[in-house]
């Protein structure tokens, strides 16, 4: 396997993965979401989001906080410096693989 195509299996596979890359990407730009806006926006399904964040958050690359916004439960996500970090590296990854082809 040439260099080139090495530096794409370098990516990181937990965010290359399409909904967890759009997950990140709103987060990043974000700051923070709750989870119906991530809903919204990503287009998946409850449980698909569920599991999604779940696994970032495995990772140490999303934090999760559960609060109440009156007598209604709210869940808000924001990335954590290890998971901006994460994401900015793949991006870097990313953009220097495709300056190579």
């Amino acid at each position: 396997m040439n260099e080139d195509a090495r530096s794409i299996t370098d990516l990181d596979r937990l965010i290359h993965e399409p909904a967890r890359l759009a997950i990140m990407s709103i987060l990043f730009a974000a700051e923070e979401a709750d989870f119906l806006f991530l809903l919204r926006e990503a287009g998946l399904t409850k449980g698909n989001l569920s599991a999604h964040l779940s696994r970032l958050e495995e990772a140490g690359y999303v934090e999760i906080e559960k609060t109440f916004r009156g007598k209604l439960p709210q869940t808000i996500c924001r990335l954590t410096p290890a998971g901006r970090k994460a994401f900015e590296d793949y991006r870097k990854q990313l953009k220097a693989f495709l300056g190579k082809i």
